[in-house]
């Protein structure tokens, strides 16, 4: 089955920029972005255990004659089939359903919030409920078109980091580009180790990985500036228990707070195969 990307169109300069970051994501992963223009400020993604209402801003419909046009025109330039989502149901007559049987999802980083309020520091709740409820990573671009020739994964020894990990083993396997894997070490280098061997992922590590960065020394934010400008940053979000709120908060929001790098988030119920 053709693997897709989910893409929410903005008929504005800004909105060009995150089209062709999918565009180059989905070239790099042999995938292929299934576009969605919305004629409504609303629609409604029914995941397994949850159903999250995305509010887009007004922005979205700006220019509704010209989207389409505008869109295929961008994917025919970079040879890519359009290929448009039009929704068949609604929860309400201005209330689309969209599917949520995707493989990736491009997200801008706040949905419906204020645009000052939105920043590199800054995800908004709808973005965190879909990274949470989803079976597919989230794929979070920079403001600005920026191809990433890398990838970079942030290691920390927990079940989602190791998601994260697999998932960048296949992005890298895929798209034939150079892996590293950044751990801010609070415990002893042999747990993260031990970590890997437990998960048999020893011999992925020596296939795939061309450096692993454990930092002994300095904060996340001082040693931050070792990750590549020009890679895909790929992170596991959510601990477990009660601090898993606490935890998307803390060290995914101070990484992309301080990087400016596309981010590729692997939420709690995404599972992959290498």
């Amino acid at each position: 089955m053709e693997t897709q990307l989910f893409h929410i169109f903005r008929n504005t300069p800004l909105g060009r920029e995150t089209l062709l970051q999918s565009m180059y994501f989905c070239k790099k992963v042999m995938a292929s972005p299934v576009v969605y223009i919305p004629r409504f400020t609303k629609f409604l993604m029914y995941f397994e255990n949850d159903v999250v209402q995305i509010d887009l801003d007004e922005s979205y419909l700006a220019a509704p004659d010209t989207a389409e046009e505008h869109a295929s025109a961008l994917l025919l330039e970079n040879n890519i089939e359009p290929k448009f989502i039009k929704p068949k149901n609604f929860t309400a007559s201005t209330l689309p359903d969209i599917p949520t049987n995707f493989d990736f999802m491009c997200c801008p980083r706040s949905i419906s919030d204020l645009s000052s309020k939105i920043g590199l520091g800054y995800i908004g709740p709808r973005v965190r409920r879909i990274v949470k409820s989803a079976l597919f990573p989230v794929l979070i671009t920079s403001p600005v078109y920026k191809p990433w020739k890398s990838i970079a994964v942030f290691f920390g020894g927990s079940s989602n980091a190791v998601n994260a990990l697999k998932l960048g083993f296949r992005i890298s396997r895929i798209s034939k580009m150079p892996l590293e894997v950044f751990t801010q070490a609070d415990k002893n280098p042999e747990f993260y180790k031990n970590a890997i061997k437990e998960k048999n992922l020893e011999s992925d590590m020596e296939n795939y990985v061309s450096q692993w960065h454990i930092f002994e020394h300095g904060t996340l934010e001082d040693n931050l500036y070792e990750v590549p400008h020009d890679a895909l940053v790929i992170l596991g979000a959510f601990g477990h228990g009660i601090l898993k709120d606490i935890m998307f908060g803390s060290t995914m929001e101070k990484i992309q707070s301080v990087i400016s790098n596309n981010l590729l988030i692997a939420g709690p119920r995404y599972t992959v195969n290498i």
